[in-house]
């Protein structure tokens, strides 16, 4: 099972191996969920966490100091799916909408969801054929989600009006 991509060291905090993460997480607060993070291949046991208004800070066993922290500076922080929070009705793991195709509601494959750019209204970019086609993820061009089935349906109107082509 794959594991989910939580965010992205920024930097070293401090001098005794805290580290500064950006959250990918809809609610930051979430990251003080995960007992374990994942860090270059290597699993670190999370001593503690804190979450301010821009990041998250995280202390992890075997991280003992600045120097040590800096070797993460720019990876990613993944955590094993089965710690992760209950999602909602209609919330999605980024990781599982990556490779779904994109269709019309007629069922005309339009491609490939290849990235998702977290905003304020989530940015989905989309292979079509040679071309990368960005469109906002919002109620009217997304009309369903199927994950089990790796396909999501869109309004073919709604996205041509808001697609960047």
């Amino acid at each position: 099972m794959q594991n989910l991509i939580i965010g992205t060291v920024l930097k070293p905090q401090g001098i005794r191996g805290e580290i500064k993460i950006k959250s990918f997480t809809d609610y930051p607060e979430d990251v003080k969920k995960f007992k374990t993070v994942i860090i270059g291949g290597i699993s670190y046991k999370v001593l503690s966490c804190r979450v301010d208004a821009e990041a998250v800070f995280l202390m992890l066993r075997g991280i003992a100091d600045r120097d040590a922290a800096e070797g993460l500076r720019g990876k990613n922080v993944e955590a094993s799916r089965e710690d992760a929070p209950a999602l909602e009705e209609g919330v999605f793991y980024i990781v599982d909408l990556i490779g779904c195709k994109l269709v019309t509601e007629e069922g005309v494959e339009l491609g490939i969801l290849t990235d998702i750019t977290s905003a304020a209204t989530d940015i989905y970019t989309v292979k079509m054929g040679e071309k990368d086609v960005m469109f906002p993820a919002v109620k009217g061009v997304v009309v369903n989600t199927d994950i089990e089935n790796q396909i999501i349906t869109v309004n073919k109107k709604a996205f041509y009006e808001v697609a960047v082509l």
